[in-house]
């Protein structure tokens, strides 16, 4: 896509990102007290639901997380403003623990960390607004449109929800779409008339996930 640029509240999240996720490589205790984890959250930890979001399991990660936010960032920012971009950010962040608490809910032991959940509703909300921006993946030598490439995350990420694929938070990065998608489209409802059917389109995964969880084929 265009790069937009660099906003003052994008530095400020990817600097505390960065520095929380170098406080957490140095410290393990410090990892362990903020990550996010079932029984601890149950028990009463509810800072782990936004500290998490913060912490990362290595520099690859990082870079991976901070990388993607940098180039979807302004795409938000320039069309809902920095504060909004903030809520989204954040909402993002809340919705993907929250899809993971609820799908681990009796796995005491279940841990988990890093952005993707609110960088993933950044991305998500990026492509409602701007449905024609292309994208260039390496592996690929064609632009893919945005909302083909949102749609295609978010059923890999019921794939691999399903089948509990490698180490990834599958269900924080579709919950934060989902916060993405749904605080974007309450700040901004002339979508509904502007861009209706790629609203409608971007909703298929998210209607395909509830579908699945109520016949109770997603497990």
């Amino acid at each position: 896509m265009d790069n937009l640029g660099i906003s003052l509240v994008t530095i400020v999240i990817i600097a505390a990102n960065v520095i929380m996720s170098f406080k957490g490589f140095d410290d393990r205790g410090f990892f362990e007290k903020y990550k996010f984890n079932v029984g601890s959250i149950k028990r009463g930890e509810q800072i782990r639901m936004l500290s998490s979001g913060f912490l990362h399991a290595d520099l690859t990660h990082l870079l991976f997380n901070m990388f993607t936010l940098y180039f979807f960032a302004d795409a938000v920012i320039m069309r809902l403003g920095s504060f909004n971009f903030i809520v989204i950010y954040f909402a993002s962040l809340v919705f993907g623990n929250l899809l993971s608490l609820y799908f681990h809910k009796d796995e005491y032991w279940y841990s988990a960390i890093g952005a993707s959940g609110a960088v993933t509703g950044v991305l998500y909300a990026a492509i409602l607004l701007r449905p024609d921006m292309s994208l260039y993946m390496y592996f690929i030598p064609i632009p893919i449109p945005g909302y083909v490439f949102g749609i295609g995350y978010l059923l890999y990420s019921i794939y691999g929800m399903k089948n509990r694929i490698g180490n990834i938070g599958h269900d924080a990065h579709f919950g934060g779409a989902i916060g993405g998608y749904v605080v974007t489209l309450i700040m901004m409802p002339s979508l509904f008339t502007t861009n209706l059917g790629y609203v409608g389109l971007l909703a298929i995964p998210i209607v395909i996930l509830f579908v699945l969880y109520k016949t109770g084929k997603l497990k």
